[in-house]
């Protein structure tokens, strides 16, 4: 099969190169696009060169299976276009909330796949919600959830490679006693923290905290209770969550832990001791997601509260793509 990569070089469409490399998914020819500054530059895929070609001048009609990775502009644009000639596989906001446009997280409800071909386009979810749905989806089975607070701590590259670069800048400036400017920030980051991330809507709540709600709801349960306070944070890679989940059944901590230990995509490490939990650094490069600092909620017999670590790059964004591509694949496509 053809596959292709539109944002090619930007920090997902990289990383998704990255993934398909390793992936299973055989590949006949992989098309790299992007803007037309990057018309003509080359990337290394699986030891060939290939030239990343122009949006503009780029035929869809070229790969069977096409991933997004170059924004919500783009996206809107494209996209719509894009589907009458292949699949597409979004990372954007754009679709995910269309009831005809599947919001998919492999290990969390991959038989929603199965309608992709009412628009034959794929949402990809945020990735805050990515990585706390993984871990809510085995709770949930067994113990019925029926509420969430979530406080996430979110790095910067969340919003792109400027700000990744703008935190180095001003975190040089800080340390040397200059005047900071921020560019891509309401505020200070470097040795700061900022409760916004996106736009704010109504009551006071951000799209960041309103996608966390809504997506989960339509990946997991409509019935589920949720609310959110997104922040950023001067991290370069990885999100980390502080989930309190009410259940409706009783539970035991140890056969959470069993429970989380056992399913796919997630990795108890929770030693009550020094360091005997996970940070946005270690979690960064692994396909993982870390729950830590499991406990019963001291003020609710039927909460409990979780840390949880996972790269944004990977499992909130490339990683899911191509999961889905894989999935996609052998239990869809073609048939």
């Amino acid at each position: 099969m053809n596959f292709a990569i539109i944002g090619a070089t930007g920090n997902v469409g990289r990383k998704t190169i990255e993934i398909l490399e390793k992936s299973k998914i055989k590949i006949t020819n992989l098309f790299l696009v992007a803007s037309e500054k990057s018309e003509g530059k080359k990337i290394k895929f699986k030891g060939k060169e290939i030239q990343i070609q122009s949006l503009e001048n780029y035929d869809f009609s070229s790969a069977q299976i096409t991933f997004f990775a170059a924004g919500s502009k783009i996206a809107e644009h494209w996209v719509p276009k894009a589907s009458k000639k292949t699949t597409i596989i979004d990372n954007s906001k754009c679709f995910r909330m269309d009831e005809d446009v599947p919001l998919v997280v492999p290990e969390v409800n991959p038989e929603k796949l199965a309608m992709y071909k009412k628009k034959n386009i794929i949402a990809n979810a945020n990735c805050s919600t990515i990585q706390m749905v993984v871990v809510l989806k085995p709770l949930h089975d067994n113990f019925g959830i029926k509420r969430v607070i979530v406080s996430t701590y979110q790095s910067v590259s969340g919003a792109g490679k400027a700000p990744m670069d703008e935190l180095a800048s001003q975190s040089k400036d800080f340390l040397a006693g200059k005047k900071i400017n921020s560019q891509n920030f309401t505020k200070q980051i470097a040795f700061n923290l900022i409760p916004h991330i996106d736009e704010f809507v109504e009551e006071g709540y951000t799209k960041e905290e309103w996608k966390m709600v809504n997506e989960t709801k339509k990946i997991l349960d409509p019935k589920i209770k949720l609310t959110a306070t997104c922040v950023r944070v001067p991290v370069m890679v990885s999100h980390a969550e502080s989930i309190n989940v009410e259940f409706e059944k009783s539970f035991d901590i140890e056969k959470v832990k069993q429970i989380l230990n056992k399913s796919e995509g997630c990795k108890v490490i929770d030693e009550r001791k020094n360091g005997g939990y996970i940070t946005p650094l270690e979690a960064e490069n692994s396909y993982m997601t870390f729950v830590s600092r499991i406990r019963k909620d001291s003020s609710n017999d039927k909460a409990i509260n979780m840390w949880v670590v996972s790269d944004n790059l990977l499992k909130g964004a490339a990683l899911n793509t191509v999961q889905i591509a894989e999935k996609l694949i052998k239990d869809y496509y073609g048939k």
